[in-house]
């Protein structure tokens, strides 16, 4: 078991640093392309010049703001979320679409109402035979 824990930590320190090339955006990837820094990765991984190099140099690891640590940054912000129906601005939307709609619904159906009309004044005015002019088309 002793003699397997190199192997594994070796092992735990390439799939960590693979995963971490993968996730980095590229403009926070320094000197070469993500591509060139997987590729040294695992080539290098075996004998830990790869893994330990990009943790090194591959990526531009900037200092948080004012010193603080990512968690505790993240304990002290709260993100203002709020939920779709408690918020006004998706709310007035709803409504602008839903007064937009109903218009569109208003004008097909005025339309429809006068094409009815229509239909029923030259069924009325031929005496209820059909027209024999040929369709269009």
């Amino acid at each position: 078991m002793i003699r397997l824990l190199p192997f594994l930590l070796v092992l735990a320190l390439m799939i960590y640093a693979f995963i971490d090339c993968l996730n980095t955006p590229e403009e926070q990837v320094r000197g070469l392309p993500k591509v060139v820094w997987l590729i040294i990765i695992l080539l290098f991984g075996e004998i830990l010049v790869g893994p330990i190099v990009w943790l090194v140099a591959g990526r531009h690891r900037g200092a948080p703001a004012g010193g603080s640590t990512p968690a505790e940054w993240h304990r002290n912000h709260r993100t203002q979320w709020v939920a779709p129906d408690d918020n006004p601005q998706f709310l007035h939307s709803l409504r602008e679409e839903n007064k937009r709609d109903e218009q569109l619904l208003k004008s097909w159906e005025a339309d429809l109402r006068r094409r009815e009309e229509e239909l029923r004044r030259r069924e009325s005015g031929s005496g209820g035979t059909q027209d024999e002019t040929p369709p269009r088309g």
